[in-house]
């Protein structure tokens, strides 16, 4: 299923963890590609709520919880150290 999504123009991705996590706060994350020994990608549906989020991201005024967002940054990285 990682490769027909990682291949479908529906879908985004991204190996920025703070991004991840960011943007995982408000939308699902749909996969994690592990498949590079050396980088992992957390891929979420493309939307205009996607767009925005990245946008607000990226412009620097997206608010978010801190300890919210701390703990989904933990979260995420014991997703990435789950065996497959």
């Amino acid at each position: 299923m990682t490769t027909q999504i990682l291949q479908s123009k529906d879908f985004y991705q991204t190996a920025d963890l703070a991004l991840a996590a960011a943007v995982s706060l408000f939308l699902p994350i749909e996969a994690i590609d592990k498949t590079d020994r050396r980088r992992a990608y957390f891929v979420f549906r493309k939307s205009r709520e996607l767009d925005q989020l990245l946008e607000t991201f990226w412009n620097r005024e997206l608010k978010v919880e801190v300890r919210a967002y701390f703990d989904q940054l933990k979260a995420l990285k014991t997703r990435l150290y789950e065996p497959v």
